[in-house]
């Protein structure tokens, strides 16, 4: 089990893929480091889909609170533009639900790679160019 950061060191977009993964037990000590060295990174698409799947309003105010004190990743019109090019760049393999498109885009945009535990970043990555990093432990 390691329990060195998560990706290259660069920050990390926190995918809803990633998020229930963290409590792991052999997730946890890297996702702490990660969090630990300042590379974890909020994305508004992100957190509200997050946000939606809170169990009451206690846990909605808890999430909320850290995702507001994170580094973000806005979703800009730019990164908006870059998510449909992306789209069109994929082609047939575009098939991705559009929040992953945003989300991509937005870390793209900003130099970021993406936390996740979804296969369609991996994809995004080759279009938008950011590091995507897979919640896995090592």
């Amino acid at each position: 089990m390691s329990d060195a950061p998560f990706g290259s060191g660069v920050p990390l977009v926190i995918d809803t893929s990633a998020w229930p993964r963290q409590s792991g037990e052999s997730i946890r000590p890297r996702w702490k480091a990660t969090a630990r060295a300042d590379l974890l990174v909020s994305c508004p698409v992100a957190a509200l889909e997050i946000l939606t799947a809170t169990r009451d309003e206690r846990e909605f105010a808890a999430f909320g609170k850290q995702f507001a004190a994170l580094p973000q990743a806005p979703l800009t019109t730019s990164a908006c533009r870059a998510a449909l090019a992306a789209s069109r760049d994929l082609g047939a393999r575009r098939r991705i639900p559009a929040v992953d498109y945003l989300i991509a885009a937005a870390a793209a945009e900003r130099g970021f790679g993406v936390l996740h535990a979804d296969r369609h970043f991996d994809l995004l990555a080759e279009v938008l160019g950011f590091e995507s990093v897979r919640v896995v432990a090592v």
